[in-house]
């Protein structure tokens, strides 16, 4: 059970926004944040070192650009950057759709960007060093482990929704702050080794990967039905308290849930045939591999059957 807290009424106010529409989404929107700078910095570095790639005549595919700068990047600006970020402490379904994005979408297409093997292609000798001592690092390789990847990802909602932590984020802005990139990060460690093209050490066979991925869809299934038939409201009076008369938090919260339960299993059954996909191209590349070396064993036997006594 939630425990009831006491809601400042100027804090409430101040965090009620007007009836939710399109037309406030766009208008709420904030260019000013430093979240849109640091948004607006990592598409510039990504695309200089295209750049830099194609001044040395590399090739650099245009679908990692894509998934980079658009679901990656834009996903995150579309739901902390937009007039989204107005409605996020003041309706748990919006709330819900920037955890499905910033935990679950974003990191996805990050990973398939490549950033890390556009970095070590492009930096020079000393800064490539030492982004592979990190990469390779007894810290890096721990929270990349499969394994305890899975924990981080799959725990810290239950943790997070079911403690007095989530009431507190909603009360101090710093914090709601940090959640946002906490679910950034926790997303990154979980997707970058199964689904990611970074070289990363330590990494699963596909067969492996495949079957976590599998077991991470119960999980949101389970969180999203328990916030729909919880008998208490997420973050216990703060909702009531806005005294918003175009929303009711009984109804959002079951949205909440649904959003959670149902986006959940989308993405994660979606990733998981991304997933197989990688994997069929793999078995292929490695069976044209296989080929091209019995070709050249073949070769050298016709040679030295031909070559005289």
């Amino acid at each position: 059970m939630k425990s009831v807290l006491h809601v400042d009424p100027n804090l409430a106010a101040t965090s009620a926004p007007p009836p939710f529409t399109v037309g406030t989404v766009l208008t709420e929107t904030r260019l000013d944040s430093w979240l849109a700078l640091g948004l607006v910095l990592a598409a510039g570095v990504y695309l200089y070192g295209v750049h830099r790639l194609r001044l040395r005549g590399d090739r650099w595919p245009i679908a990692r650009t894509v998934f980079f700068l658009g679901p990656g990047l834009g996903g995150i600006a579309l739901v902390t950057v937009s007039g989204l970020h107005a409605y996020d402490t003041a309706l748990l379904s919006v709330h819900m759709i920037q955890h499905m994005v910033l935990s679950m979408v974003a990191p996805i297409f990050l990973a398939l960007g490549a950033p890390m093997t556009l970095a070590l292609r492009t930096l020079p000798a000393w800064p490539r060093k030492r982004l592979l001592t990190i990469v390779h690092s007894r810290l890096a390789r721990i929270y990349s482990f499969p394994l305890v990847a899975f924990a981080i990802f799959v725990v810290n909602p239950f943790v997070l929704y079911f403690s007095d932590l989530y009431r507190f984020t909603l009360e101090h802005a710093w914090a709601h702050e940090l959640v946002h990139a906490h679910f950034i990060m926790t997303g990154c460690v979980f997707f970058w080794p199964l689904l990611g093209l970074d070289p990363l050490p330590g990494r699963w066979p596909y067969p492996a990967r495949a079957l976590l991925m599998l077991l991470s869809v119960p999980f949101h299934t389970v969180l999203g039905l328990t916030i729909m038939q919880s008998s208490t409201l997420f973050g216990g009076d703060w909702y009531p308290s806005l005294n918003l008369g175009w929303v009711d938090p009984w109804a959002d919260q079951v949205v909440a849930g649904g959003i959670l339960w149902a986006g959940g299993e989308f993405v994660s059954v979606t990733m998981l045939a991304v997933l197989v996909v990688q994997w069929v191209r793999q078995s292929e590349r490695e069976a044209r591999r296989v080929d091209r070396e019995l070709d050249r064993q073949e070769a050298r036997q016709r040679a030295a059957d031909a070559a005289p006594a």
